[in-house]
Parts: structure tokens; C-alpha cells; sequence
């Protein structure tokens, strides 16, 4: 075909679709069944198009010439819309249901595929293999009609995520076992469920470490590419294609997963890692394509139905009601019977039953469907009977449910309410109608006196307001409790956290390494508020104050081997977090104060603004810590952070005047230049430094004064310096060695055995009299802040004695000293004894 011609075609089918949406909102259609019914009439007319004029009949025979083959559906349309589903998923909300999901995309398709097989080998003439073959091409839901439809209706975000991510992953199922059947129907080899299991699960799991690995490869460009919007959407563009053929032609492995899970990095990590213009516009984009790909391939799939379906029969017939039948037995068994019993052993979170029914005839097959149908036609190694009944019963039984399950999954959610608000959403929208429409009527009231309006049209608006209040009613949030109350306006202010974050992120205040560490635990606070209201929330922000992972690993690194850099690099990130977290938490308590209080009421919102106070005090005191053993590094953050506040509202202001039309483009692009040079140190973060050298740190012990400069140097040798943090236990035993410890600077505290406690501050040394007296070490130590140590370990403290006599005895008047405190203390313990009275005798009941 001529590439004019190809043009003028996509063109004109473009055009038509572009008219589809509101034709289908008139006429109450799901828009993918009216594309199904547009490209059935188009299958037909192609055919006989001699009555059409000029124009319509040339563009008519350019869509007769079009050869639309299984890999277009599969390479060109498939992708794009796996992708565009992925990138709107919330991989929190995914992962909370992930094993429901899996369940709904493998078990349900494998049970499928052995139900429809079975029953059609048994009831026709058609072999086992080709029966199983049409199984595992009707098993896959269509991510475009089930999709569409969810969004179209407004069905629950938990149930959206269920169904959508049940269809994004199950097409990798379907294609797996689709590709064992078909060797073994082509090339004749025996297949058996180890054959089916190994190449099933290399297929996913290999999948989806390769979208994994491409999706990271993909967000760490990103950082390249800031500032340049069109090249970061278009590098999205490409990793899409190249997840899917890449995974396909040269690993082995399922495209469908590797675009899925390349798709869900993105839409997690890009936030943070592209400019944060540049992923607003992502998800229109992205949806403008989608579009795209949805009515192209639903147009061009529907326009393969007549002749698919030309040769039909009515013993097929019978067949497709057969398959349609037993496709949804099948997946009520998993519905009805497999996941009530998985939520009931707690392996898999509990599903409605109103979510269940809607889960049953959520099954909508569509152009995937036809697309693997499509694929067999053109397998000429298959028997042509094979071919020809695989292709019409594909065809008739996706026609089925896309007019028998699409045409009444909207009645459905409507019927069981899954379209309307919970109480407690109706109650807050209520609640902040009637405060907006208040505001409303009064700034309307100005407005009409500012510009002169008689009172008679501001009799109308206020009739038009009074009208509206009355509806709404008194205010319903009244009938909530106040753990109902306060369960709602926390999680409001949990949402309103991330928010706050992700605009620091755009007013580059911190960078974005930062704001995603950031937006996790803020991602996990919400989780928490919406499992566990606000006890969830007390014990997350205990939590959160808490060393992370990667901070522990760093901790444990340094006192093994000495390595620091890892630790100051995980210190100065958990002293930005925290003054972001104290900055966001003093805001978010105004925001409670002027936003939350007017739509929850006054008790309430004082109970959660308690609760983020007591965040807020946890956080200065973590913070307050590091604050005092680093004072330089506090100051730099601080300067640092009052800088980036000052750089983005000089950008915001010259970006104000641009739009005024006060200054034209170059002027702007000159300004932002001069911004940049401006404030560019502030791309130099200043390194924390922990000053652990032991030639410093032995400077600040009093023990070590008056020593022999070659008696300093070898103890700086053996001396190894060691961080501890707050609360942190120190091991007393390192590598199966004793050790004792010289306090540089900071204080730690001794849980003695008789249940007293010591505090020991800068130069003092404790462990030393375990060493002395070969001895293990009976106290629980525990530093009180950020605490300089000096750990001396056993082999290495006799080697000094043995070389310095005047450091032995120091240490042994030391442990004289404490010996005999312990002595001492022991007989005052003893003689506090022996003084106790003795107890009263009671005179025997049975004496006279």
C-alpha cells in the first residue's frame, strides 16, 4: 500500500473514533462496544462500497487494502495500552491486593483453559490439544474493554485495581500456555504440567525482572534528560516498545510482564526522578496515546469479525454458548470458591461479595483475544478445521461478553451501590458544600456591589444558593463519630503530606533523592492510617523517627570494619529528612487548624492536631540530637533550606510577570539564567563530617595526657573509632573479642546487674575491668546521643600494658577505683540486710 494511502486511512479512522466518546455517552454505550459495533459495520461495508462517493469509497478501499496481521495487534497496539494501565496503577494499592491479583491471573486462566478444553473435547470432534489451545485464548480479560468500562461506570478504586491488574497480568498466562499448545500442536511434541510450569514460570518471573531492570535503567536517565520534557516522554515511549520486544525476541521471556512491571517503576519512581512538570503532562500524554491505541485496535479487531465469522456453523454455535457457559463457571469457582477460602486462611485479603459479583462478569475478552485467534489463522502448520473453529469461536464468544457482560456490568455496580459515595464521603461532601456554597454566596455578594449589580439578579443567585443548601440538608458530618472523625481527617492530612512533599520536589527545595525517601515513609504512614486509624498512625510515626534499614546496615558496616562512608552518607540523609518532616509537620498542623477544623468540627480536629504535635515533638528530639553533635552541618541545611525557599519564589515571581505579559520570553529565559547562577552552590551539598580519626578523638581523652608521643601513636594504631547513636546498645564482644571503650565525647549509660544505672560522659572508659580480670563484661550499655568512641579490643589492650607502664597504670588505678567502689558498695548492700527487722511472729491460732 502506498504510504499516502496508509496515511489518509489512519487519518480518516482517526477522525471517526475522535466522535465515538460523546456518542457514546448519549447513547449510554461503554465507548469500547460502541467501537466493537463501528468497526463490525465497517468489517461489512469494506466489502460493498460501490454505492459510496468519491472520498468515502476511496478511503473505504485503502481499509480493504489494510493487512492487519496477530504481531501488529501484538508488537504496535499491546504494548501501549499495558503500559498506559501500568503507569496509572498505584503500586501500594497493587501490592495490597497483589495476591488476590496473581490468583485472578494464573489460577483462574489455568482453570479455565483445562475447563473449556475438557468439556469441548468431550462434547465435539475437535482434539484435546486445540480444545485446550481455545481455552487459553478465551482465559485472557482484556485490559481495553475492562478498563474502559471501570472508568466509564466510576467503579471503587479497590475494585478498579483488582480487575485492571488482573488484566494486565493475566495476558502473560494466556500467551504462556497459548505458545506450549501450539508447539506441541505444530511440531508435534508431548506436553506434560512440568513442561507447562517451567516454561510458564520462566516466562513471568523473567518477565518481570526484565521490566524491572529496564524500568530502573530507564528512571536513573531520567536525572539526564530533566529539564527536557518531550525527551523524557518520548524515552517512556521507547521503553515500552523495547520492555515488550526485547522480552519477546531476544530473552525469551514475557513481554506482557515486562512492560506491566516497566510501566509500574515509572509510574512509582518517575514522579521523583523526571522534572515534576515534565510528569504531569506524562499522564496526559500517556492517556492521549492510549486513546489512540484503544479505538484503533478495538476498530481493527471488530473489523476482522465478518470474516472470521463467515464460515460459522450452527454446531458452533452451540459450541460458543458451551464455552461461555463453562468460562463462567470457571471463574466462579475461583471467585466463589478460592478466594473466600484464601482470605479465610489469611493468604490473601478479603473480597466483598458485592466486589465478587462484579469480579465474575468483569471478565470482558476483547482484541487480545482475537489478536492470539488471529495468530493461529495464520499458522498454516495448523489443520485448516483447527484454525477455522478456533478463530469463529474466539470471535463469537468475545462478541458474548463484551454484549452479555459489558451491557450489564453497568446495571450491576449501580445495582449493588458500588457507584455511589460511602456514607462518610457523602457526610465530608455535604459538609464542605455547604461551607464552599457559603463562602461562594458571600464573595458573589461582593462581587455584585463591586461592579454595581441591582439587587434583583442578586435576589436570583441567592435563590439559586438557597435552593442548593436546602437540598444538602443540615450538615450530615454530625452523624459520624469522632473515631470516624478523626480516622477521615487523618488520612486526609496523610494525603496532604505527600503532597506537600512532591511541591518541595517542584520548588527544588530538596532534591529528589530526598523527596523519595521521603514519599515512601509517607506512602507507608498513609498505609497505616487507612489499616489502623489513629492508633495506626501513633505507632507509624514511632516508626518512622526510628534508623532505617539501610542506616543499620551502615551502623553494623562501621563498628565491624571501620568503614564511615556509608554512615555519614545515611547520616545527612536522616538529618535532611528530618528537618523536611519537622517543616511539613508544622504546616500540616496549620493546615488542620484552617482547613480540617471547618469539616470535622472543633473536638476532632484537636484530637488529631495532639496527635501530630506528639509527631512533631518526636521528630525535634531526633532531630535535636543530631543538631547538637553536628552544629556546622545544621546550619548549612538551614542556610541551605532558607536559600531554595528564596530561589523558588524568585522563579514563581519572574514566572507571575511572564504571564502578565510584564516581561517577554527572553527577558523570562534570561532571568531564570541569573537565578541559576545565582543560587548554584546550593548544588554543592557540604559533607558531614563524623571527625572519627582516632589521632583527633584520643586528643580529648584525659587518660591519654602526659603519654610519650611514640606511646600516642601506638595507641592510635589500635584504637578503632566507633559512632553510636542514640538509645543504641554497644557490644561489648566484637568478632568474639572482649573490648572495652574510651568515650571521645557524647555519654552513654550502664545498666548495672543489681538494676542501677551509671552515667559515663567525655573521657571516661568502661569494659576496662572485664579485660583486667579475664572476665565477661556484666552491664547493658546504651548511648544517650551521638556518642565518639574509642574501642580498644582485648589482644590489643594487653599488648599496650605490656608496652606502657605509664598507661597501665592508669588503667589499673582505674580499676582499683572501681573495684573498691564495688566492694564498698557491696558491703553497704550487705549491711542494709542484716539491719532489716525481722518479721512480727503471729501467735499460733491452736495455742491456748
Amino acid at each position: 500500500m502506498q504510504i499516502g494511502l496508509l496515511v489518509f486511512g489512519l487519518a480518516g479512522l482517526l477522525a471517526l473514533v475522535s466522535f465515538m466518546p460523546p456518542l457514546a455517552g448519549r447513547l449510554r454505550l461503554p465507548y469500547s462496544i460502541l467501537l466493537a459495533i463501528v468497526g463490525f459495520i465497517l468489517g461489512v461495508i469494506i466489502h460493498v462500497h460501490g454505492w459510496a462517493p468519491g472520498v468515502v469509497a476511496d478511503f473505504l478501499d485503502t481499509l480493504q487494502r489494510f493487512e492487519v496481521s496477530s504481531e501488529t495487534f501484538l508488537f504496535v497496539f499491546l504494548p501501549v495500552l499495558l503500559f498506559e494501565t501500568a503507569l496509572s496503577l498505584s503500586v501500594r494499592r497493587l501490592f495490597d491486593d497483589i495476591s488476590t491479583i496473581l490468583v485472578m491471573a494464573i489460577v483462574a486462566v489455568v482453570v479455565c483453559t483445562v475447563a473449556v478444553g475438557f468439556s469441548l473435547a468431550a462434547i465435539s470432534q475437535y482434539g484435546l490439544v486445540v480444545c485446550l489451545m481455545l481455552g487459553a485464548i478465551v482465559a485472557t480479560t482484556d485490559p481495553i474493554a475492562v478498563v474502559g468500562i471501570f472508568r466509564e461506570v466510576g467503579a471503587p478504586r479497590r475494585l478498579m485495581t483488582l480487575v485492571e491488574g488482573e488484566s494486565l497480568f493475566n495476558d502473560a498466562a494466556s500467551i504462556a500456555l497459548y505458545s506450549v499448545l501450539l508447539s506441541v500442536l505444530v511440531g508435534g511434541t508431548e506436553i506434560t504440567t512440568m513442561t507447562v510450569v517451567r516454561s510458564f514460570t520462566f516466562s513471568f518471573i523473567g518477565g518481570g525482572l526484565a521490566g524491572y531492570a529496564m524500568g530502573r535503567l530507564a528512571t536513573s536517565l531520567f536525572i539526564w534528560l530533566r529539564g527536557w520534557p518531550t525527551a523524557e516522554i518520548t524515552l517512556t515511549v521507547a521503553l515500552a516498545y523495547l520492555s515488550f520486544f526485547i522480552s519477546e525476541h531476544y530473552l525469551g521471556v514475557s513481554g506482557v510482564v515486562a512492560t506491566v512491571i516497566s510501566g509500574l517503576v515509572v509510574g512509582s519512581s518517575g514522579r521523583t526522578r523526571m522534572s515534576p512538570t515534565t510528569f504531569e503532562q506524562l499522564a496526559s500524554s500517556w492517556s492521549q496515546f492510549g486513546f489512540w491505541a484503544n479505538s484503533l485496535i478495538f476498530v481493527f479487531a471488530a473489523m476482522l469479525i465478518p470474516r472470521m465469522m463467515a464460515q460459522i456453523t450452527w454446531m458452533q454455535v452451540m459450541l460458543i454458548l458451551v464455552v461461555f457457559i463453562v468460562t463462567l463457571l470457571a471463574r466462579a469457582v475461583i471467585v466463589y470458591g478460592l478466594l473466600p477460602i484464601l482470605g479465610w486462611l489469611r493468604l490473601s485479603t478479603k473480597v466483598s461479595p458485592p466486589y465478587r459479583a462484579v469480579m465474575l462478569l468483569g471478565g470482558l475478552r476483547g482484541a487480545v483475544s482475537l489478536a492470539l485467534a488471529l495468530a493461529v489463522t495464520e499458522q498454516h502448520a495448523v489443520p485448516h478445521e483447527a484454525r477455522q473453529f478456533i478463530a469463529v469461536a474466539t470471535t463469537g464468544f468475545v462478541l458474548m461478553t463484551l454484549f452479555v457482560n459489558g451491557l450489564t456490568l453497568r446495571p450491576l455496580i449501580q445495582r449493588l451501590g458500588l457507584d455511589q459515595l460511602s456514607p462518610v464521603d457523602r457526610a465530608l461532601r455535604d459538609q464542605a458544600q455547604v461551607i464552599e456554597l457559603e463562602a461562594l454566596r458571600a464573595r458573589t455578594d461582593e462581587i455584585a456591589r463591586h461592579e454595581h449589580i441591582g439587587p434583583v439578579v442578586m435576589d436570583r443567585i441567592h435563590a439559586v444558593f438557597d435552593a442548593s443548601l436546602a437540598s444538602v440538608g443540615a450538615t450530615q458530618v454530625r452523624q459520624l463519630t469522632d473515631e470516624q472523625k478523626i480516622t477521615v481527617g487523618i488520612g486526609m492530612l496523610a494525603e496532604r503530606e505527600e503532597e506537600m512533599f512532591f511541591e518541595t520536589l517542584k520548588a527544588q527545595i530538596v532534591d529528589w533523592r530526598t523527596t523519595e525517601s521521603l514519599l515512601a515513609r509517607a506512602e507507608r504512614l498513609s498505609d497505616a492510617v487507612r489499616s489502623g486509624g489513629l492508633q495506626g498512625f501513633e505507632a507509624a510515626i514511632a516508626r518512622d523517627v526510628k534508623y532505617g534499614l539501610g542506616f543499620r546496615i551502615a551502623l553494623r558496616l562501621h563498628y565491624l570494619s571501620g568503614f564511615r562512608w556509608w554512615l555519614e552518607l545515611e547520616l545527612s540523609r536522616r538529618f535532611t529528612n528530618l528537618m523536611s518532616k519537622w517543616s511539613v509537620a508544622r504546616r500540616l498542623i496549620q493546615f488542620a487548624e484552617t482547613d480540617i477544623q471547618p469539616l470535622l468540627g472543633a473536638q476532632a480536629t484537636q484530637a488529631i492536631i495532639k496527635a501530630h504535635r506528639h509527631r512533631l515533638a518526636l521528630v525535634e528530639h531526633a532531630l535535636q540530637a543530631l543538631i547538637l553533635q553536628y552544629p556546622n552541618y545544621a546550619q548549612w541545611l538551614q542556610e541551605a533550606y532558607l536559600a531554595r525557599m528564596a530561589r523558588a519564589a524568585e522563579r514563581m515571581r519572574y514566572r507571575d510577570m511572564l504571564s502578565q505579559h510584564l516581561i517577554n520570553g527572553e527577558t523570562y529565559a534570561q532571568l531564570i539564567d541569573q537565578v541559576t547562577q545565582r543560587w548554584s552552590y546550593l548544588d554543592q551539598h557540604a559533607p558531614l563530617d563524623l571527625t572519627m580519626s582516632a589521632d583527633v578523638l584520643i586528643q580529648r581523652v584525659p587518660m591519654f595526657e602526659g603519654l610519650a608521643p611514640d606511646t600516642l601513636r601506638a595507641i592510635s594504631r589500635v584504637l578503632k573509632p566507633r559512632l553510636a547513636v542514640p538509645d543504641q546498645e554497644i557490644a561489648m564482644i566484637v568478632r568474639r573479642v572482649r573490648a572495652m571503650y574510651f568515650v571521645a565525647s557524647g555519654a552513654v549509660v550502664l545498666d548495672l546487674p543489681d538494676g542501677t544505672t551509671a552515667e559515663l560522659g567525655s573521657g571516661e572508659i568502661f569494659g576496662e575491668m572485664a579485660l583486667a580480670t579475664n572476665t565477661d563484661f556484666g552491664a547493658r550499655v546504651r548511648s544517650l546521643g551521638y556518642s565518639r568512641l574509642l574501642m580498644l579490643q582485648e589482644r590489643d589492650f594487653n599488648a599496650l600494658l605490656r608496652r606502657d607502664a605509664a598507661l597501665r597504670e592508669k588503667i589499673e588505678t582505674v580499676v582499683r577505683q572501681r573495684t573498691r567502689a564495688m566492694e564498698v558498695w557491696q558491703q553497704f548492700q550487705s549491711g542494709e540486710r542484716q539491719h532489716e527487722p525481722l518479721p512480727e511472729l503471729k501467735p499460733d491460732s491452736t495455742s491456748s
